[in-house]
């Protein structure tokens, strides 16, 4: 039942792709004919999605084990959120999402969009090809409705793509990747990147109109603009909660590693913050304009490379799934789109009207600019570093590992320029900026700076990253919170009044600096935690004790626990600050039922002052012995707290956008 429904849904956003791309494509007359000649195939396609979708989470919510993708990820003592989100958790599955999140991306894009005028009509046509390519996944190599046609010791070891085809059923099965369910954030962290991920394809779809349509100007950036910010919210948001939930499940006391996929997904993080920043000066100056569409471009060919590296197999990650017929079709389509694509863009780039040249370097249009080479340059340095291992071993055969030295040490210079351009942006005037303005509006920033430097070193400080950053993100805070509070002073209304008019006045600007505050605390989080963080290692006998700066951890005893879905064993560890009680923390190891693997997970006591994080590497239940590796992370919610703060800064720029719009007199911030 659940398969046949499954099928059906796929099907029909298969044929109703194909029927958008056609109907995309056709020219007519009139406008609301072409308005109606989509909508039948866009109302298709979220249907079919959904559809997809909800026969899959049908099938594992009720034990339909006759189908081969539930019989392979799930079990019946698998909890009810992480049944749910098995439905992502592999392979199939995760296509099966994705699908659904393009589908609504275009349905959203159908009904959003007013000008029903070609470079509409070509962006929904593309939008079809991208669907077209992956329910054809679905309805062929990557079918999720797959029924088991024959069991050998308890596994589905035959399938039939038909069906209707006389299935068994197991009794149970095996249950997700014990990573998969070992923490709440395994159901938030793909669809929320995913939706980062698949956002993309409507400016791209929107670029590639454009193109077609043989339009010019900087129109399908404004039609954009919200797509685009919302996408990059999504997929910020996303990267930042794969990053916690590395740090809360996989037990190595980190919570970014460099890991190829990893990098997937930051690289169109980057070129999307590239574009945003370009994007601005296009719609401000008139600027760069082939510019903005060969990096939105990159942005949506970076998102199928991270689709690639994921679902083929060819990097060893707890992100990437089993080899199979998917990647080498994923891989063919990135190719393929991006010749298509960067082709077409050279073929029409002659009809985008020419922007005018940059007066001079000493402007904002040169900090942009500036911006978005360093953000290219990491872009290329992280790809190159990801890539060359894959390519040298499919050329050569040998293998190579190029670490997290290497990334670092990219990472860390045009970090630093970064955060300077950031600080200065801001209050650069556009075209030509005097030295007599500049010096105005940045010396008493810079005076802070230098004095937060200066202040802590005097308190013992002496890593050089450390000081650098602790002087630029005071250097960037102040220079924003300066200009703000010179705007609201310069306004006739009470203090609160004049603080939200500027605010809501010019929200594209002020959502940016507020992300751009974030990024700075960000930055400083993670330096200091990095720089200053400390690790030690020990076995304790029961009652013995291991000391890390001020905190002194003892071994209270082993446990053992079981639940329906797994069997845990650890150590309770009472935590001491200075001699007082502050914590207990449990770090266990976990069998999942039906898996071999063990998983670990850390205990971690977090405090406005840092992290303590303590994970077992060797535990005897015989004797209560325990083998510990525990780190201390100073000041660790500082990072945290700036990555939500560039998720606020980018959804307040999107969502004051609309209030500005009805009636708020703008406040320029430059």
């Amino acid at each position: 039942m659940s398969a046949a429904l499954g099928f059906a849904g796929i099907l029909l956003a298969l044929l109703s792709s194909g029927a958008l791309v056609i109907s995309g494509f056709r020219q007519r007359d009139h406008e609301r004919r072409d308005k109606q000649a989509l909508r039948l195939p866009v109302l298709g396609l979220l249907v079919g999605a959904l559809v997809a979708m909800g026969a899959l989470e049908l099938a594992l919510l009720t034990n339909d084990f006759s189908v081969s993708y539930v019989a392979a990820h799930h079990a019946r003592s698998t909890p009810l959120v992480y049944a749910i989100a098995t439905a992502w958790a592999a392979l199939e599955g995760s296509i099966v999402l994705w699908g659904l999140v393009l589908a609504a991306f275009t349905f959203a894009m159908y009904h959003r969009d007013r000008l029903n005028d070609p470079v509409w009509r070509f962006a929904m046509a593309t939008m079809g090809i991208i669907s077209l390519f992956f329910f054809g996944m679905m309805a062929t190599i990557a079918n999720p409705f797959e029924v088991c046609t024959a069991v050998f010791e308890g596994r589905c070891v035959e399938t039939s793509a038909n069906v209707f085809a006389s299935s068994v059923a197991l009794l149970d099965g095996p249950g997700p990747n014990p990573l998969l369910q070992n923490h709440i954030l395994m159901a938030v962290h793909p669809p929320v990147l995913y939706l980062g991920y698949v956002g993309f394809a409507v400016p791209f779809s929107y670029a590639i109109g454009t193109l077609l349509a043989g339009g010019s100007g900087a129109a399908w950036l404004e039609r954009t603009r919200r797509w685009t910010l919302t996408a990059w919210i999504f997929l910020t948001a996303g990267i930042v909660l794969g990053a916690l939930w590395s740090y809360a499940v996989l037990n190595w006391g980190g919570y970014w590693a460099w890991d190829p996929v990893e990098n997937a997904s930051f690289l169109p993080w980057l070129a999307g913050t590239a574009f945003l920043h370009s994007s601005v000066v296009e719609r401000r100056r008139g600027m760069l304009r082939t510019w903005n569409v060969a990096l939105v471009i990159a942005t949506f060919e970076l998102t199928i490379l991270g689709t690639f590296l994921t679902r083929s197999g060819v990097v060893a990650s707890v992100h990437s799934f089993t080899q199979s017929a998917v990647g080498p079709a994923i891989l063919m389509f990135l190719i393929g789109s991006s010749l298509a694509a960067f082709g077409l863009f050279a073929a029409r780039a002659h009809l985008i009207t020419q922007s005018p040249r940059i007066e001079s370097l000493a402007s904002r249009e040169g900090v942009f600019l500036l911006n978005n080479l360093l953000l290219t340059v990491f872009a290329f340095a992280v790809l190159a570093g990801t890539i060359y291992p894959m390519l040298l071993e499919a050329f050569t055969g040998d293998q190579v590992s190029v670490g997290r030295p290497f990334f670092d040490a990219v990472a860390s210079p045009i970090s630093y320029v970064l955060l300077l351009a950031i600080g200065i942006g801001p209050v650069t005037p556009y075209r030509v900026a005097s030295v007599e303005i500049m010096s105005r509006r940045l010396l008493i920033p810079a005076q802070l700076g230098l004095a937060a430097g200066a202040i802590s070193v005097l308190f013992g400080r002496r890593e050089f990253s450390v000081v650098v950053i602790i002087m630029l993100a005071t250097f960037v805070v102040s220079v924003i919170v300066r200009r703000f509070i010179e705007l609201v002073r310069a306004r006739p209304e009470p203090l609160l009044d004049s603080a939200s008019r500027v605010l809501v006045g010019d929200p594209g600007f002020w959502g940016g600096q507020i992300s751009h505050i974030g990024v700075a605390v960000l930055a400083l989080g993670l330096t200091v935690s990095s720089a200053l963080g400390t690790q030690v290692s020990g076995v304790l006998e029961v009652g013995e004790s291991l000391s890390i700066e001020e905190f002194t951890l003892t071994n209270v005893g082993v446990f053992d626990r079981t639940s329906p879905s797994k069997v845990s064993q650890g150590v309770a560890l009472e935590l001491r600050r200075n001699g007082a009680a502050v914590d207990f923390l449990e770090p266990h190891l976990s069998r999942f039922n039906g898996q071999g693997s063990v998983v670990g997970t850390p205990g971690i006591h977090v405090d406005i002052t840092g992290d303590v994080y303590a994970s077992i590497n060797a535990l005897d239940g015989a004797d209560g012995s325990v083998g510990l590796d525990v780190w201390r992370y100073p000041y660790l919610f500082v990072m945290w707290l700036g990555a939500l703060v560039i998720v606020l800064g980018g959804s307040f720029s999107t969502v004051a956008r609309r209030r500005s719009r009805r009636g708020v007199a703008a406040v320029p911030a430059s």
